[in-house]
């Protein structure tokens, strides 16, 4: 069963208590599919199933708050806590992973948290290893939160709006095809009823040249 399948059997409260619940704990560090959840949730609040502000704010306060766990735990856990992590899930954390995280952190310092919140691996990196780095956390948190809020805000807008926009020519679309599916079906009958009408219109009796001729052949006959 899909995640949208899952979504759509909950009420809409539970809806954003698990937005908010997977995208914190993916921003723990502990990799889970919290973009997709959030766009399934943005699909179902374009069809009338829940309140798209309220996904945004769950899915912004599960960001921040996920974020800020997880520099806590990265402060306190220090590069031992990394280690464990890339033998705990390498195809995430490994060697190559971290390292490129924490080139990213240490040529842009906050710009990374910032940005990393729409880049998959950052999004789940930025907490612990901002605090496993020791940058400091009001600098951290001002990153953290306003990069929370404009990704989890426009993901769900920019899928919300295209979700409405879809469904509105989706429904046009089927009244157009079936206009033109009529119209391609009467244009065809009448041209093949005018084919059929000429195949079988006796001789213009008034045609004496062609009688004539007729005749002649089958004198010469």
């Amino acid at each position: 069963m899909h995640i949208a399948e899952l979504l759509d059997a909950v009420p809409p409260l539970v809806i954003y208590l698990i937005v908010g619940c997977v995208i914190g704990i993916e921003s723990l560090g502990i990799p889970l599919p919290g973009e997709i959840v959030l766009v399934s949730a943005s699909l179902m609040a374009a069809q009338h199933l829940v309140d798209p502000v309220a996904v945004g704010v769950a899915a912004s306060a599960g960001a921040i708050i996920g974020d800020s766990i997880g520099y806590v735990i990265g402060k306190r856990g220090g590069r031992p806590l990394l280690a464990w992590l890339g033998r705990k899930f390498p195809k995430h954390f490994g060697p190559p992973h971290l390292a490129k995280a924490e080139h990213l952190f240490a040529r842009y310092g906050v710009w990374a948290v910032f940005f990393g919140r729409f880049v998959a691996l950052l999004r789940i990196l930025a907490g612990p290893l901002a605090g496993a780095l020791r940058m400091r956390y009001g600098r951290f948190l001002v990153a953290n939160a306003l990069g929370g809020i404009v990704w989890a805000g426009g993901t769900t807008a920019v899928i919300y709006y295209l979700g409405m926009v879809a469904e509105k020519w989706l429904q046009r679309f089927s009244w157009v095809g079936l206009v033109v599916a009529v119209l391609i079906g009467l244009g065809t009958t009448m041209l093949i009823r005018r084919r059929a009408a000429r195949h079988h219109t006796p001789d213009d009796p008034t045609d004496t040249d062609g009688a004539d001729a007729e005749r002649a052949k089958q004198h010469a006959a």
